[in-house]
């Protein structure tokens, strides 16, 4: 299992992920719910919803690199984002990893994660779940497939049976707020409840 195995569409990616196992430091989690992102106008995944949307900043230029890379910001000045990245090199595209089952660590977990009211909500979405593995802005750009990494990623058997992952609209965001690329174990009690950007385009009722 390699990097190579998300030189793909984002969703696939994404898809790729669900049940993969994300470790830093004594805490690892089993990823349970993503987002898929894509990229700049040049690129063949144009998103405007993702960071790269507008083209390669400082800020993105990790999205547009090879895939397996750790992609780190900060939300709302507070929370730690972790993302991974997808697409061959050169094409910007991530994964945002929105929440997950903390299977190793847990007391390492519950120590950074003191609000939470039960395991499963350690890190229950990407906010959560950056605090919960204990990753910083340092960790941007950390290669998750190299076996010296302090923060590595470990794919899972593929999930090949469409009826065990959910699909749907991405949280929060108001552009391209419709397109389904937010994946999730439905059997999974750490999976985030979907919240609509209230400066998203209203649904249309049907008549």
């Amino acid at each position: 299992m390699s990097a190579e195995e998300l030189a793909v569409e984002p969703p696939a990616a994404a898809r790729r992920l669900l049940g993969a196992t994300l470790r830093s430091g004594p805490v690892a989690v089993r990823i349970v719910e993503v987002e898929a992102y894509g990229g700049d106008p040049a690129g063949p995944w144009h998103d405007p919803a993702a960071h790269s949307g507008r083209g390669r900043t400082a800020r993105n230029a990790v999205m547009f690199g090879p895939p397996g890379l750790l992609y780190v910001y900060f939300s709302y000045g507070m929370h730690t984002c972790v993302n991974v990245t997808s697409g061959p090199d050169g094409v910007a595209s991530a994964v945002l990893v929105r929440a997950g089952e903390v299977i190793e660590g847990l007391d390492t977990a519950r120590s950074r994660r003191s609000a939470a009211r039960t395991d499963s909500g350690l890190a229950r979405g990407p906010g959560n779940l950056g605090s919960a593995l204990g990753i910083t802005l340092d960790d941007y750009g950390t290669r998750l497939f190299d076996p010296r990494s302090p923060i590595r990623l470990e794919l899972g058997p593929e999930i090949t049976d469409s009826q065990a992952i959910g699909v749907g609209p991405r949280v929060g965001v108001s552009l391209a707020a419709d397109r389904p690329w937010r994946l999730w174990l439905p059997d999974s009690p750490a999976v985030s409840a979907y919240r609509r950007s209230p400066r998203a385009p209203k649904l249309e009722r049907p008549a």
